[in-house]
């Protein structure tokens, strides 16, 4: 169809008909509210009006519909629909016709309350006036709170306010009119300070020995002990991370890779204590091992556009370092904060491989957005190739100039250990503290000593504030939040797992990822206690440590025990992998040499002979496993060994063994060599003993301190905590959450599912069936068993009436139905689930 001039005319003239804003007719002028009498105000009388019902669209950096009110001549600018009032006219204005609503599907506001008449004449009588506006008066984006590095004046220290929290919390005591609390006693201490730093509760024997210390700093001294416990302070710390990262061992996106674990990278970076800058800069431009938190699931089926891998990124990140809730700004401009749509796309710009479209509520906008970042007044960011974007990006957010990034973590901190942030959500920033020195002060600190986030943790916990009395949030007598000290709080989920494992000697099963559990161990080489034998490297053939086929070693030892040890741990590794097995059962494999593995050998001991066969792995030139069923070439040898450590110990008895000339080897397996049942042992010729710990080529990569790290980890003995596995029903219902969005909270309030867990639950049934079965030993007394169930869970030992009711309940002599009856009455009371 061709137009005519004169229809071309006619459909413009339409179009811009249905653009431009209706006008009021005489009938609808008629039902207007009157103008307001008396001179009208604009600060007093205007200003409240916009900002309660216009300026989360229109104000701070908004303009919906073109039309922002951020100045008066902005405002007079009008917008998409023209000009929103004439000064005199406002019986004819396009604003009055919005607000009146006599078109419902163009009243304003869209969202919340409607303006009353008195607000409507108000607003008349300010056109009519001539729209006057106060001078100084705007609604543009406030400076963001939080932002800018400020570093507070600190008081000086006096008797009983040393840390510089004291001092500063000190005249918000005064102005607020609270006398803070004596501390709690060191029982309570030591147990809140134990789940807070190392998620465990102190056993009867680490208690008796911080309350037998007398010394005046011994909170201090405990405080700098827990934080220096590197493999249980990065397993427990490991949970409140993956929360925040995102990050799991299954779940939506782990099987059609769209998703990656970080995990192996993230136990190593917390056990080693990895400066927070530097530890954020490798998860924003990421490397190998850390690209899973940018990388952002692939959903299935249709996706909402504000949920694609790029805007993913762009919301964790503005979330988890910067305390910015981009969720709503990611589908339109935010109606709960002051953040755009043009900001979310921004930031996702820096992850996407293409120039975004906007898509405002799942529509595309046909307008294209530029990379920047949130503060673009931190720096700017070139649409340069993908790897200098994200590096940029890391720059920015770690910069000196950026104060969020320590101020945000600071409150995170702060909120874990005391129930509540110096912000409070933690995720808006944006919002004001309710005491910014504090939190400038913990981020300056922060930022000027390294970003050691351990630096920070020493600070709060071992302040007068930390150390208050908890209180329950209904306590509050203030209308606003007045801090009188840190709030009770539930176990996490895997705080009770662990608190749980303790009291019953039921732990999980294995590790979900093959996670270093020596990083970060300190050992003194010179400890006898490590290593009181001496263990070599052993292999089939002379020399093997120079050259060695590249092909599969086995290896026999058969060690009898008269009864089964209290601990019994082994360490080895082998280059290149190894399979142990012991009595015919597969216990552990060593996949990298350089992280020697440490298996707990307990489970598959048996009084009498035991026999301990290896299966090492010695991989081609190239690090290939060996061909199958191919004669090895001599083009491929390379170096060959293995290394064994067993930690066999009851009470003092050390019966410890190593890998040395006592072992047999061969190059061919035979049927059942792995077994006490195999009668052809005597034809295995000795193993071949290489060199002990320093020999080369594994010296050269300090493979000593890495053995003997793992040798102090068997000596701890630590079981798996929860932390290191996968959820199971139990750890969901009490609020670990699947972490396939960002949870930097968990909630506490407690649920109807949590309840019927905890009481009806299969999972906790079963655990505390097993640990009846471990604690209702032959021999043991009621009273002896009773007041140790009492010491392990809750700190002490029981009082004469729970003796008394506890003795009857599990029965003399013990019986395994009482023991799970006290089992469940102790993991049930607040006293147990609660740190106070």
């Amino acid at each position: 169809m061709k137009f005519r001039p004169i229809q071309f005319v006619l459909v413009v003239l339409l179009a811009a008909a249905s653009a431009a804003p209706g006008k009021i007719t005489p009938q609808q002028a008629a039902q207007l509210p009157p103008p307001a009498t008396g001179k009208v105000q604009f600060t007093r009388d205007i200003k409240p009006i916009f900002e309660a019902s216009c300026i989360k669209c229109h104000g701070r950096g908004k303009d919906r519909g073109g039309f922002s009110l951020e100045t008066r001549e902005a405002f007079l600018k009008g917008g998409d629909s023209g000009v929103a009032a004439s000064a005199g006219q406002s019986a004819e204005s396009h604003l009055i016709e919005l607000v009146a609503g006599f078109d419902p599907e163009k009243i304003m506001p869209e969202k919340g309350t409607k303006l009353t008449p008195k607000q409507i004449g108000l607003l008349r009588a300010w056109i009519d006036q001539g729209l006057p506006w106060d001078e100084g008066v705007n609604f543009a984006k406030p400076p963001p709170n939080n932002l800018t590095p400020r570093q507070p004046k600190l008081p000086a220290a006096t008797a009983g306010l040393e840390n510089p929290i004291d001092r500063l919390l000190q005249p918000y005591f005064v102005v607020h009119k609270v006398k803070p609390a004596p501390p709690i006693d060191d029982r309570a201490f030591a147990r809140r300070v134990y789940l807070d730093v190392i998620g465990v509760l102190p056993s009867p024997e680490e208690l008796a020995a911080f309350l037998s210390d007398k010394g005046g700093d011994r909170r201090e001294r405990l405080v700098k002990r827990l934080l220096a416990d590197n493999p249980r302070y990065a397993t427990h710390w490991l949970s409140f991370w993956n929360d925040l990262l995102r990050n799991d061992y299954r779940g939506a996106g782990y099987i059609d890779g769209g998703r990656a674990q970080i995990s192996i990278w993230l136990y190593s970076a917390l056990a080693k204590n990895m400066p927070y800058d530097q530890f954020v800069a490798q998860l924003i431009n990421p490397n190998g091992e850390t690209a899973g938190f940018t990388k952002g699931i692939v959903w299935r089926g249709t996706v909402n556009a504000s949920q694609t891998p790029p805007i993913q990124a762009a919301q964790n990140i503005s979330q988890v370092f910067m305390g910015v809730n981009l969720k709503c700004a990611s589908c339109h401009d935010s109606f709960i904060n002051d953040w755009t749509l043009a900001d979310a796309y921004g930031l996702a710009s820096v992850y996407s491989n293409d120039v975004l479209e906007m898509y405002q509520c799942d529509k595309p906008t046909g307008k294209k957005v530029g990379v920047k970042f949130i503060f673009p007044q931190l720096g700017e960011i070139n649409a340069g190739p993908k790897a200098e974007r994200t590096k940029r990006l890391a720059e920015i957010i770690t910069s000196p100039q950026n104060g969020r990034l320590t101020r945000t973590i600071a409150n995170r901190i702060w909120a874990r250990f005391l129930g509540r942030g110096l912000v409070d959500p933690v995720d808006e920033m944006d919002s004001a503290s309710w005491n910014s020195d504090v939190l400038d002060w913990l981020a300056e600190d922060l930022a000027a000593n390294g970003h050691d986030l351990k630096r920070t943790m020493q600070w709060i916990l071992t302040s007068r504030a930390y150390q208050m009395p908890a209180i329950s949030m209904d306590e509050q007598k203030h209308p606003d939040f007045v801090f009188t000290g840190p709030t009770v709080r539930r176990m996490s989920a895997e705080q009770f797992r662990d608190a749980l494992g303790a009291l019953t000697g039921v732990w999980p099963g294995a590790p979900a990822a093959a996670f270093d559990l020596t990083a970060g161990v300190v050992v003194d080489p010179k400890d006898d206690k490590l290593m009181p034998k001496s263990a070599q490297w052993i292999w089939a053939t002379p020399k093997a440590n120079e050259l060695a086929l590249a092909q599969t070693v086995y290896f026999r030892k058969t060690v009898t025990l008269d009864a089964i040890p209290a601990t019994a741990f082994a360490t080895f590794a082998a280059d290149n992998t190894a399979r142990l097995l012991v009595n015919g059962k597969e216990v552990a494999k060593a996949t990298d040499w350089t992280k020697p593995k440490v298996a707990d050998l307990r489970p598959h001991l048996q009084k009498g002979a035991n026999v301990f066969a290896i299966a090492a792995v010695n991989h081609t030139k190239a690090n290939k496993p060996p061909p199958a069923n191919v004669p090895p070439k001599e083009a491929d040898a390379n170096s060959g060994g293995l290394i064994f450590y067993a930690q066999l110990r009851d009470g003092a008895r050390a019966l410890d063994f190593v890998s040395d000339g006592s072992w047999q080897s061969r190059t061919n397996d035979e049927k059942g060599w792995e077994t006490a049942a195999f009668t052809n042992a005597a034809a295995w010729p000795p193993a071949v003993a290489l060199g002990d710990l320093t020999l080369q080529p594994w010296a050269a990569q300090d493979f000593a301190g890495k053995f003997k790290g793992a040798l102090a980890m068997g000596l701890s003995h630590e079981p798996t905590r929860a932390s290191l596995v996968a959820a199971d029903p139990l750890a969901l219902a009490l609020g670990r959450p699947p972490r396939e969005q960002v949870s930097t909270t968990r909630p506490s309030a407690a649920t109807t599912l949590q309840a019927l867990e905890l009481t009806n639950g299969d999972t906790l049934a079963k655990l505390l069936k097993r640990g009846a079965e471990n604690k209702a030993v032959a021999g043991t007394t009621a009273r002896d068993l009773v007041t140790q169930l009492f010491r392990q869970a809750l700190g002490r030992p029981p009082t004469a009436v729970e003796l008394k009711l506890s003795q009857d309940l599990v029965g003399e002599p013990v019986q395994k139905e009482g023991v799970e009856d006290l089992l469940w009455s102790l993991a049930m009371l607040p006293e147990f689930q609660l740190i106070y």
